[in-house]
């Protein structure tokens, strides 16, 4: 079997078509790496690059790609909705086929060790190749952002893994690790007030939300900790974002769509924005999507339990899960199985 490694760099640029381009060359010029998917958005000034191969060559890459981004993107004149905390912001390695997730965080730590001796850039490693408990959330490392860093990468705490102890405002600080595929998913509202959308995030999270008293005080526990409320879901990141101006959206990372999938989180949020008189308008996809999630909120939605076709199922699911509504959904791009069969 061969080996074959998915890796969905993000940077802080959303806006720039020309430096985007210029940060993807290396991929289409790489034999052996194949480009999947360059999601762009202007409001969250990020894109999300997916690109899968054999592990050299996509290791060698995206450290070219790393290159050209730490150059071109100034994170001192960057403004954008989603958190952030450098040019360079995550580099996450996924197993595909015929590797191992020992093998990826064996990539990552090279990709650190290779990055941050040649651009002095301040590396943290997380998911599978986390050195410590609070380094395993990427938003728990994300934490201040990158207004923050300047203060927050000094604390001997947070000294990062690779690299300097020392804020550069110009490339930030950067985070790379292996884990498990991840699918990122945004559901719509039809309100801007994010405030609401972040309630309802705070619902659905695993992380739940903070408890306070009558006079919206955090209430803490006998060690002092601030108590929490459980969410609804569990492996599921969320918060309430812009989607535009006019716009909010509950975003989400599914971090294990085998314990809670797409359909799960779209009906949970449909009752909850309800229950605050409110409408879902539309779902969204950043980046690919595995075939299985899909399949499996076809099934959900699906009228006729007896079908079994991949592609009505899918359907089913663009349909159900309304990701139809901001654009054309094209599956056969969008769908990591696929995709890759269309490259590969």
């Amino acid at each position: 079997m061969a080996q074959l490694v998915e890796c969905v760099p993000n940077f802080s640029e959303g806006k720039n078509q020309q430096i985007i381009d210029q940060i993807t060359q290396p991929i289409l010029d790489e034999t052996g790496v194949h480009l999947l998917d360059v999601d762009m958005g202007a409001d969250f000034n990020r894109t999300v690059v997916t690109m899968v191969g054999e592990p050299e060559q996509v290791l060698k890459t995206v450290i070219e790609c790393t290159r050209i981004a730490t150059r071109l993107i100034d994170m001192s004149k960057h403004k954008g909705e989603h958190a952030r905390m450098g040019a360079v912001d995550v580099v996450p390695f996924i197993p595909i086929s015929g590797i191992t997730m020992e093998q990826c965080v064996i990539l990552s730590k090279r990709y650190a060790e290779a990055v941050s001796n040649e651009l002095d850039l301040p590396i943290y490693l997380y998911a599978e190749a986390a050195t410590n408990p609070n380094r395993v959330s990427l938003p728990n490392i994300r934490r201040g952002e990158y207004e923050g860093f300047e203060e927050k990468i000094s604390d001997p705490d947070w000294a990062p893994d690779f690299g300097p102890a020392s804020f550069n405002p110009r490339m930030g600080v950067t985070a790379t690790g292996a884990r498990q595929i991840l699918i990122a998913y945004n559901v719509n509202l039809d309100t801007d007030d994010k405030a609401k959308a972040n309630i309802i995030a705070s619902t659905i999270r695993t992380s739940g939300s903070l408890v306070k008293d009558e006079k919206g005080q955090k209430i803490l526990d006998e060690g002092g900790k601030p108590l929490r409320k459980p969410g609804l879901f569990k492996s599921l990141q969320a918060a309430g974002w812009m989607y535009d101006d006019s716009t909010a959206q509950v975003s989400m990372n599914l971090l294990d769509f085998s314990i809670t999938g797409l359909h799960d989180v779209t009906e949970a949020i449909r009752n909850e924005a309800s229950i605050i008189g409110l409408n879902v308008t539309a779902g969204e996809l950043v980046g690919l999507v595995p075939l299985e999630a899909m399949l499996s909120a076809g099934r959900f939605y699906i009228e006729d339990d007896t079908i079994d076709e991949d592609k009505v199922l899918v359907q089913k699911a663009i349909s159900g899960l309304m990701l139809d509504r901001l654009d054309d959904f094209e599956p056969e791009s969008s769908i990591i199985e696929w995709a890759i069969q269309k490259v590969v």
